[in-house]
């Protein structure tokens, strides 16, 4: 979240909290932001220490995931070797658009893309399930039947070095991620939260998400499920690297974001930064 103030350049990392004092931490967010809406000294340090979210006795994706859909995300992340990308995307281009077209799977190709800016030679497939767990059991069962998938998973394995996926949901409070014409670039900013932040950082964020819609960038927030756990991913479009500049900056001149962003940075262990092209077959262009 704000780019602008926390690093500079797509592809970055950074630990913003976990290896810092007390006094470090409170140094830190002071150089981050500025507020009008905070006066004294113990407004810096109640933010730090005294979380502002009444207890919960209820699982996190009953919380914040939408309760009108039943949709489940699976997020893929394929680190291609350089010499394969060409081919294992023409590879993508022929058998994808089958799945995302079949009328008996109950899944929907909602975007494909190689990194641009971030790690190399990567892949990044997202795919909607509806119906959730029984619609990806239902599709992975039929898939295994299907000789083509198992041919084209069979090529493709040859041309990974690794792979690994998640399953996700989508916040409440998140655009619901439609096909959209292009060009475009998409941004895939991932953030590793400290646990037990989720429901802290979805009650912020619900307040946050209004400042990010004016150049209609907001794609889709989704949290994570199984894989890496408190993962958070928020996906954006922009028309090129300027107008994220331009979309991102605009965001600390209205009332408001740099308070949001004071209060989320504490609740981040790890951040990343992807810049992806889509692929010609992706809905999202």
């Amino acid at each position: 979240m704000a780019a602008g103030a926390l690093l500079r350049g797509s592809g970055a990392r950074f630990r913003p909290f976990a290896e810092q004092g007390a006094s470090s931490r409170l140094f830190f967010l002071r150089g981050l932001v500025s507020s009008n809406n905070r006066s004294g000294e113990d407004s810096w340090l109640k933010s730090l220490f005294v979380r502002k979210v009444d207890p919960r006795k209820d699982a996190h994706s009953n919380l914040l995931a939408k309760r009108e859909t039943s949709s489940l995300y699976k997020l893929q992340f394929h680190n291609v070797k350089p010499e394969y990308l060409d081919a294992y995307n023409q590879l993508c281009k022929e058998v994808l658009p089958k799945i995302h077209e079949g009328k008996e799977y109950p899944c929907t190709l909602v975007g494909t893309w190689n990194t641009w800016y971030g790690e190399q030679d990567q892949a990044v497939h997202l795919w909607r399930y509806e119906g959730g767990y029984p619609a990806l059991t239902e599709v992975m069962s039929k898939l295994r039947h299907d000789k083509e998938f198992m041919e084209f998973r069979k090529a493709r394995g040859n041309m990974l070095l690794s792979r690994k996926n998640q399953l996700l949901l989508e916040f409440s409070f998140w655009n619901e991620p439609v096909p959209r014409a292009g060009p475009n670039i998409y941004e895939l900013r991932s953030y590793q939260l400290r646990p037990g932040t989720m429901i802290e950082w979805g009650n912020y964020w619900a307040r946050a998400i209004r400042f990010r819609q004016d150049n209609e960038e907001a794609v889709g927030g989704f949290f994570s499920q199984i894989g890496q756990l408190y993962m958070v991913h928020h996906l954006w479009a922009y028309k090129d690297l300027q107008s994220r500049e331009d979309t991102r900056n605009s965001a600390w001149h209205k009332p408001g974001w740099d308070e949001l962003v004071y209060y989320t940075v504490p609740l981040i262990q790890e951040m990343e930064s992807r810049i992806m092209i889509p692929l010609k077959i992706s809905p999202l262009q």
